[in-house]
C-alpha cells in the first residue's frame, strides 16, 4: 500500500470534517452516528478512525479549526506591542471580522452552539475545550493588561475580568450569528471600533 503524502493527509482529514459539519448541521451532533459520517464522507469506518477516533474527536477538531484564527489574532496582538497603536476596538472588530468571514465559510456559528451544547453535557469535552481557550484568555489578559498600563482601559477591574469580559463578546457575536443570520449582525465590527477607539 502506497504511503500518502502529508498534503493528502491533510486533504483527507478536511473532507471528512467537511462530512462531519454538513451533518451535524441536518441532524445535530447526537443524532448524528459514526455511521452516518462515513457514508457523508463516502470512506470505510477504518479509513475515519485513522484521523478521529469518536465523533468526540471530530466535533473537537470543528471547534478547535473554527477558532484557531481568532486565537491566531489575538496571539499576535498580545505579541507585537498591543498592535503598534492598534486600539481595543480595532483588535476586536478584527476579532469580529474573522468570525463573520469563518461563519460564511464554514457555519462558524451554528456549528459553535453546536459545540458548546455538547459541551455542556459532556466533562471530557469541556475539559478539552477549556485548555483551547486558556491560551486565548491569557494572550487577552496580556493585551488588557498593556492598554491599562498606558491609562486606555480602567485599573478598577483586573486584567483577567477585563479579559473575560472582552471575551464574552465574541460568543454572542457568535450566537447571534446562529440565531439570525450575516446581515442582523452588519456593522457590529465597526461599532466595537466606535466604542474603544483609543
Amino acid at each position: 500500500m502506497p504511503k500518502i503524502s502529508e498534503e493528502q493527509r491533510e486533504a483527507r482529514r478536511e473532507h471528512i470534517l467537511a462530512a462531519a459539519r454538513r451533518c451535524f448541521m441536518r441532524k445535530g451532533f447526537h443524532e448524528t452516528s459514526m455511521l452516518d459520517l462515513f457514508a457523508e464522507a463516502g470512506l470505510s469506518s477504518g479509513s475515519v478512525y485513522l484521523y478521529f477516533k469518536s465523533k468526540d474527536d471530530v466535533i473537537m477538531a470543528i471547534a478547535e479549526e473554527n477558532m484557531r484564527e481568532v486565537v491566531t489574532v489575538i496571539h499576535a496582538l498580545a505579541s507585537s506591542d498591543r498592535g503598534s497603536g492598534e486600539s481595543l476596538g480595532a483588535a476586536l472588530a478584527d476579532v469580529i471580522r474573522v468570525v463573520e468571514k469563518k461563519n460564511q465559510e464554514s457555519a462558524l456559528g451554528p456549528l459553535t452552539v453546536i459545540v458548546w451544547s455538547e459541551a455542556i453535557r459532556n466533562p471530557e469535552l469541556r475539559q478539552r475545550f477549556e485548555v483551547a481557550v486558556s491560551g486565548m484568555r491569557e494572550d487577552l489578559t496580556e493585551v488588557v493588561r498593556g492598554y491599562q498600563a498606558d491609562g486606555k482601559l480602567p485599573t478598577a477591574a483586573s486584567a483577567e475580568a477585563l479579559a473575560a469580559l472582552f471575551i464574552s463578546i465574541v460568543p454572542g457575536v457568535i450566537l447571534q450569528l446562529a440565531l439570525f443570520g450575516q446581515q442582523r449582525m452588519a456593522g457590529v465590527a465597526d461599532a466595537a471600533e466606535a466604542l474603544w477607539p483609543q
